[in-house]
């Protein structure tokens, strides 16, 4: 792909910020091995190295003066990850040899890279298409193997494969649509309308598969949003803390400790869960207190899964549950009745027992947490899954003209009305795995990246 994007040659730090044994410098464009070459010292100059080889040398300034003992590998296009000539040098993990490193490179033809202009070369040398690339954040922020598991998947091309084959479909139909187009006077038919109306329709079929899998890849991807509720002193704090294996948040017998939300994330499974203590549900005078239940409210409100929260000296506090009701669907919530270590009594069926203190019931309380989250989640792991919400409007909005071309072959309308239809889902399908975008939209992508990728 010729860009005017792609005649510079770059450079940045690829490591994190910070001291460590090794970091790592990325050089990639045309001029990639020569700039290098001007400050690397080794046994051989880089044009006699072989491609995906490693040397080590020297990083010298323009006296000649000793930076650094590096290792520098050389890539060769059109196989490196930009697609260009690509050269990496590791040197040891000082902020300052890094900077000086640095220096030197800019003082040539070499500009600083942009957040995530690696990835975007790679994308635009067609060496990974946009689902692909987005992926590769995926996978750099991933914190749990479910998480890293979909990003790979989709880095492996599994999304794209499926886009990429409905989207061939609908180009071929579009093909003897347009010629049936170009031969109206002819009234040729190309293509049966009964055939053509079950072909939109699998393929309404599948992308609703797609859509379908988006609120399970988004628990993959983000996490689920946990708000722990209930009356005062019925162990919100409590469990919160059993879950984390550690003491965050103030417990008391003085109902009301809890005064603002604390925030903390556990992993179960695999599973990221984002744990929310609020504050005791229940009517206050104290402006603090009300502003905290005011702001337990709104959690609740975003929040994925809700842990209703009992106890035995209480009992189920039905008035609460039910101005619960008004905040989050009933299906969201889990109801757990706390402190059955203090005495035993006739819990609902519905109820989850457990003891904030001493463990008892927790893991069920997990498995019901795990449950709730991926219910109606029937993948398996080479399905293709989407856990982007970029994706997700492509694909819907792919679905709404499929349905339009789908109402004009049943209302018998021409078929430019078809033909446009089809073309607006193709070119939302081309969106996603970027055949069709915009430098906005790029833009916007890889800004997200960290400089470096």
């Amino acid at each position: 792909m010729n860009h005017p994007y792609l005649e510079d040659t770059i450079a940045a730090i690829a490591t994190p910020n910070g001291v460590g044994a090794i970091s790592v410098i990325r050089i990639s464009g045309s001029n990639a091995a020569s700039v290098a070459n001007k400050i690397f010292k080794g046994k051989v100059g880089l044009s006699a190295m072989k491609a995906n080889s490693v040397h080590h040398g020297k990083i010298v300034n323009e006296q000649g003066e000793f930076i650094d003992d590096v290792l520098l590998t050389l890539f060769k296009h059109p196989n490196s990850y930009t697609g260009e000539d690509v050269v990496e040098i590791s040197y040891h993990g000082s902020p300052l040899i890094g900077q000086k490193i640095m220096e030197l490179l800019l003082k040539q033809e070499v500009r600083a890279a942009e957040p995530g202009e690696f990835t975007k070369r790679a994308f635009l040398n067609n060496k990974l298409d946009l689902a692909q690339a987005e992926a590769v954040i995926d996978i750099i922020s991933s914190r749990t193997d479910a998480s890293l598991r979909g990003a790979r998947d989709q880095l492996d091309g599994l999304l794209s494969k499926n886009v990429t084959e409905l989207r061939k479909s609908l180009l071929d139909t579009l093909s003897f649509l347009e010629l049936e187009l170009d031969f109206a006077e002819e009234e040729l038919e190309f293509v049966a309308k009964e055939e053509l109306l079950e072909k939109i329709n699998n393929i309404i079929n599948s992308i609703e598969g797609l859509l379908a899998s988006y609120n399970f890849g988004k628990v993959i991807r983000d996490g689920v949003n946990v708000a722990i509720v209930g009356a005062p002193n019925a162990g919100k704090s409590s469990l919160l803390n059993y879950l984390l294996k550690e003491s965050r948040a103030i417990v008391s017998s003085i109902p009301g400790t809890t005064r603002d939300i604390i925030r903390e994330e556990m992993t179960y499974d695999g599973i990221l869960f984002k744990l929310f203590d609020t504050a005791g549900l229940r009517a206050s005078e104290d402006l603090i207190e009300r502003e905290g239940i005011r702001r337990s409210n709104e959690t609740i409100k975003n929040a994925d899964l809700v842990i209703f929260l009992s106890d035995v000296e209480h009992g189920f506090d039905s008035a609460i549950f039910a101005d619960l009701l008004n905040l989050v669907n009933r299906n969201k919530i889990i109801k757990v009745m706390n402190k059955i270590d203090l005495k035993k009594l006739h819990v609902n069926d519905d109820e989850i027992k457990i003891s904030a203190l001493t463990g008892e019931g927790i893991s069920n309380l997990l498995k019901s947490m795990k449950f709730s989250a991926t219910k109606n989640a029937n993948y398996s792991e080479k399905s293709a899954i989407v856990s982007n919400v970029r994706h997700y409007n492509c694909l819907r909005r792919a679905k709404e003209s499929l349905n339009k071309a789908a109402n004009s072959i049943n209302q018998k309308f021409s078929l430019e009305f078809i033909s446009l239809d089809l073309r607006s889902t193709i070119d939302s399908l081309g969106e996603i795995i970027g055949t069709v975008t915009t430098d906005d939209v790029l833009n916007n992508i890889f800004s997200k990246f960290c400089i470096g990728k």
